[in-house]
């Protein structure tokens, strides 16, 4: 009774039964015995036919905790003799694909990584953080191995630290799906070269990429230009108002020095108005109406234009109120600012092409986030290939029902 209970709990058929079970009580843990009927003949991967059984050998598979009990399947794995002479090993139909689990064991490890740290997970299941990462990783590449990218046509890169000043990380996404498609190391030119020749050997075609969402990184659209020819690259406007949010901060240093009234308005230089409490609101009014003697006002006022104009959607308006905003700006004495207009003069294509792609960095923004959230998965390890996993777990939107079908 307690055998057939088992069997039916655990999904085994014929030829595959429980031969015993053994709890023991005091290390809180339950072993199953499954075994096969004698005589039994198994069919194997890429070769026709059932094959007689060989010899056997002990497996032992990590499963589902029985309650709050360790449980294990210790199966007598047959290996059967093929026609041409070979011996070939059965895999069980519940055998995961890192040895030592089973795919539903398996299939708990990957949505509890998705939702907690390495370490929390290796502490729960009682593995060592080293299998929690190795069933990850061998999820993550078995699932972007059958990855297609042959309907990616819009992209967006961006490139994030790993350590603060120094070792880069470029992330490549499909702009439609929100899904990272590469990670790599650097942020070079060679970064999209590896890119392209990835994207290729995943379906894709880097010749039918049309737009491509990027920072103004020189080395990204030398990339870019050489690597995927037809895709019209674009500026988003997030990072356009960012450099602007950083020559205010820039002129609001820099005139602080001989004007401590501007000390503490910094976040309220920054934030957007409507965002500002009354008080705050009515302090940043107040430095507003001093335009005409205040160089921060003024910044203030530029980046605000500058907004107003990336907001609106005829193409000749916004380059004709562009190219009209940056002599303005040159004309001025905000030399924080004169930087971003010489930036827009030289990448006016770029970012007047935002205007039709409304094509955005945006969401890479998050996954750069996710990016973070993924170092502390890591905790502290500093391998890039750790990082690569947990990135693509948590936004690669990697289809692993077909590598386990107990995995979403």
């Amino acid at each position: 009774m307690t055998a057939k209970l088992f069997e039916a709990a655990l999904g085994i058929a014929s030829p595959w039964y429980i031969n015993g079970v053994e709890f023991d009580v005091a290390k809180k843990t339950l072993a199953i015995a499954v075994d096969f009927i004698a005589g039994s003949r198994f069919a194997v991967p890429g070769v026709d036919g059932e094959h007689p059984v060989h010899d056997t050998v002990g497996k032992r598979y990590r499963h589902l905790n029985f309650f709050q009990h360790e449980c294990h399947l210790e199966v007598r794995v047959p290996r059967v003799r093929l026609p041409d002479g070979g011996i070939r090993q059965v895999e069980p139909d519940w055998a995961g694909r890192l040895a030592g689990f089973t795919l539903l064991f398996e299939a708990l490890i990957m949505a509890m990584c998705r939702e907690m740290t390495f370490a929390a997970v290796s502490r729960l299941v009682g593995l060592s953080w080293h299998q929690v990462v190795a069933i990850c990783k061998r999820y993550v590449e078995l699932g972007l191995e059958q990855a297609d990218f042959s309907e990616v046509t819009r992209l967006a890169a961006d490139e994030t630290a790993k350590a603060k000043g120094h070792d880069y990380i470029t992330l490549v996404a499909d702009a439609d799906q929100r899904r990272v498609l590469f990670v790599t190391e650097g942020r070079d030119a060679d970064t999209i070269k590896a890119f392209a020749a990835d994207f290729t050997a995943h379906g894709g075609d880097p010749k039918a990429v049309e737009s491509i969402s990027i920072d103004m990184s020189p080395a990204f659209i030398k990339g870019v230009t050489k690597h995927l020819p037809n895709a019209r690259i674009t500026f988003d406007k997030f990072h356009v108002i960012a450099h602007a949010s950083t020559a205010v901060d820039k002129t609001r240093r820099i005139e602080q020095k001989t004007d401590p009234s501007l000390k503490g308005l910094r976040w309220k230089l920054l934030r957007d108005r409507a965002s500002l409490t009354p008080d705050a609101r009515a302090d940043l009014d107040a430095l507003i109406a001093q335009v005409t003697t205040k160089r921060t006002a003024r910044a203030w006022l530029y980046k605000e234009q500058l907004r107003e104009i990336m907001e609106r959607k005829q193409v000749n308006v916004v380059r004709d109120m562009l190219t009209q905003w940056t002599t303005n700006v040159m004309r001025s004495k905000v030399e924080p600012m004169k930087e971003v207009a010489k930036m827009i003069r030289s990448h006016l294509d770029g970012i007047v092409a935002w205007t039709q792609t409304r094509q955005t960095n945006g969401f890479l923004e998050a996954i750069n986030g996710l990016f973070q959230a993924a170092k502390r998965k890591a905790r502290g390890y500093g391998n890039f290939s750790t990082i690569r996993t947990v990135v693509f777990l948590l936004a690669g939107k990697l289809d692993f029902s077909k590598i386990n079908p107990h995995a979403a």
